[in-house]
């Protein structure tokens, strides 16, 4: 008898999570085979052919710079646990940014962005895009209104990161797409910050999201990855060749340890976020801090659309502790807490934004977003609540 086959989009999450993808050889292995190999093999000439046509009956694989039985299970994954129909992986979560914004735009195009971005996604933005002819605006991203007077007709691409690096700024996805769709422009959200547990892009109107899979779906700081998700035919027809032939491909190897990285991203990034939002009280009502953001607590400045968009308020925190110095020596007296400028790591992490990651800014741009010279992002991990806790409640003392 034959078994019915359940269709995974069916699946809870925590069974997405462990079974999405999973693609087995003849030999039956248990954990996902890792295909370490450049390129394959075919049967005839003809089956070599019609691959490369794409009119092969039998499936397949030509090279893995254009896919790999392992990075194609991450990706079928990964779009099973976002809700997207379709998964690009890339190199890097910046290379996924790149992609998926060159893979849209040509000479004479227009990008509309928000002014709150990581560093490297405003340079692409600001200084490489315009070589290649393509114009652009930042503006205020919680500005509704800012957006669609920013509107010009051969815009084709608005950009934004929610909750936003730094400071966690959350914008209206919902209300940015529709701005989006009236243009007839796509709307690319980085959504690294909320992770696809916490916030669902597509099902609120964006054309593509894009993730650095370095961060909270590795978990464990070990290697680089991206991931472009989408419809099918859009992501085909706008990176499919760019991809192939530039080559920003996604390691095997890197693959197969995001693979296994999120098998456990449920359980990691639920327990994190609830550390996070202890922790985010406790530095608030500290003396030593002059303000604390954090999504889901009541005084964020967005707290009703992060409440209306986002199911959990994720595991990073900002916070202001007045000036530079004062920055330098919380983060000098941290002990449990490593200095670092990654997140999403099991490990606790904090960084001064004005001179790492967001360094390239001019002091006018950092202002311009709120980003003062005494804030600290801190991206907390999975060590004991009350371990971290006195750690902060000690640096803040050494301030």
């Amino acid at each position: 008898m034959s078994k019915d086959i359940e269709d995974p989009q069916d699946w809870e999450d925590a069974t997405k999570l462990i079974r999405g993808g999973l693609s087995r050889s003849h030999w039956g292995e248990t954990a996902e085979a890792l295909y370490l190999t450049q390129s394959f093999v075919y049967d005839t000439a003809e089956q070599a052919d019609e691959r490369f046509a794409g009119t092969s009956n039998t499936p397949g694989f030509i090279y893995s710079r254009y896919s790999n039985p392992t990075t194609k299970m991450f990706e079928d994954r990964l779009a099973l646990l976002e809700g997207a129909p379709f998964c690009r992986s890339t190199a890097s979560g910046m290379a996924a940014v790149a992609t998926s914004l060159v893979g849209l735009l040509s000479a004479g195009d227009h990008i509309l962005a928000s002014k709150a971005l990581f560093g490297s996604c405003r340079w692409i933005i600001t200084q490489y895009l315009p070589r290649m002819g393509v114009e652009f605006t930042t503006v205020q991203g919680t500005d509704l209104d800012a957006w669609k007077k920013a509107v010009r007709p051969n815009t084709k691409v608005l950009f934004l990161e929610s909750p936003a690096n730094p400071l966690l700024e959350v914008i209206d996805v919902a209300a940015v797409a529709a701005i989006a769709k009236e243009a007839g422009a796509r709307l690319v959200v980085d959504n690294v910050f909320a992770t696809p547990l916490f916030q669902k892009p597509l099902q609120l109107g964006a054309d593509i999201v894009v993730y650095s899979a370095t961060k909270h779906i590795d978990g464990g700081g070990r290697v680089l990855g991206g991931a472009i998700l989408g419809d099918e035919a859009l992501i085909e027809e706008s990176y499919r060749d760019f991809l192939r032939h530039t080559g920003p491909a996604l390691s095997p190897f890197n693959a197969w340890v995001l693979l296994k990285g999120i098998e456990t991203i449920d359980l990691r990034v639920r327990r994190q976020s609830e550390t996070a939002a202890t922790l985010a009280d406790l530095l608030a009502d500290h003396p030593k801090t002059k303000r604390v953001f954090y999504p889901l607590r009541k005084d964020h400045p967005q707290y009703e659309v992060a409440k209306k968009q986002m199911s959990g308020g994720g595991t990073l925190i900002a916070l202001d502790v007045g000036s530079r110095e004062a920055a330098f020596r919380f983060l000098n007296a941290l002990q449990l807490v490593d200095i670092s400028n990654n997140l999403g790591d099991a490990k606790s992490l904090a960084t001064h934004p004005s001179t790492t990651t967001h360094r390239s800014f001019t002091e006018e741009d950092r202002l311009a977003i709120g980003l003062t010279d005494g804030c600290v992002r801190l991206s907390v991990g999975l060590e004991g609540a009350n371990d971290l806790a006195r750690d902060l409640t000690r640096a803040l003392e050494a301030i």
